[in-house]
């Protein structure tokens, strides 16, 4: 579940998907409260045993308007607690690196992205829910995503995806093993 980081996995890795029973539910664009909006169709309608949730880079954005990292705080832990409702293992990812956004080049935000990724991860442990430190493994030294992963500073490439696939599936075998 969703935005464009997900939606483009399918279409960049469609390997990764081979065999499996993963379904992409990733839109382009989209924030959290739209997320959170879709979620019981997207989601919990499907019935999944697992949901891996990737979000955030989109409200920081202000895709939707200004968003505090309260407001997206707020939205992630709403799809966990809906999810959890329905006996829905709960995977969340953390924001993938990024300081700068082509599409607003005022904008830089690295900082923000640390802070709500050092929430996920403690929300994560406190609510017992798993965790993808995706951050870790793609970053550079100025909390961008490292150019070999990225063709425009946001998206994962190939190359990314490579990084990613491997941690997500760890994330999803741990789940299931609950």
């Amino acid at each position: 579940m969703g935005n464009s980081i997900t939606d483009f996995w399918i279409n960049t890795v469609p390997e990764f998907f081979a065999g499996k029973s993963y379904i992409d539910r990733g839109i382009a664009g989209q924030t959290t409260p739209q997320m959170l909006i879709r979620f019981r169709q997207d989601v919990i309608d499907l019935k999944p045993k697992v949901v891996v949730i990737l979000a955030g880079i989109n409200d920081i954005n202000g895709n939707t308007g200004p968003s505090t990292l309260e407001m997206i705080e707020d939205n992630f832990k709403s799809m966990a607690e809906i999810a959890q409702a329905n006996n829905i293992h709960v995977v969340l990812s953390t924001v993938l690196p990024c300081d700068s956004i082509y599409v607003r080049p005022d904008l830089h935000p690295a900082e923000r992205v640390v802070q709500l990724n050092v929430w996920i991860k403690k929300y994560s442990s406190d609510k017992g829910c798993g965790y993808i430190d995706y951050f870790s493994s793609l970053t550079d030294k100025k909390n961008g995503l490292k150019k070999e992963y990225t063709n425009d500073g946001i998206h994962p490439n190939k190359e990314g995806y490579s990084i990613m696939a491997p941690l997500a599936d760890a994330a999803i075998k741990k789940a299931l093993s609950k």
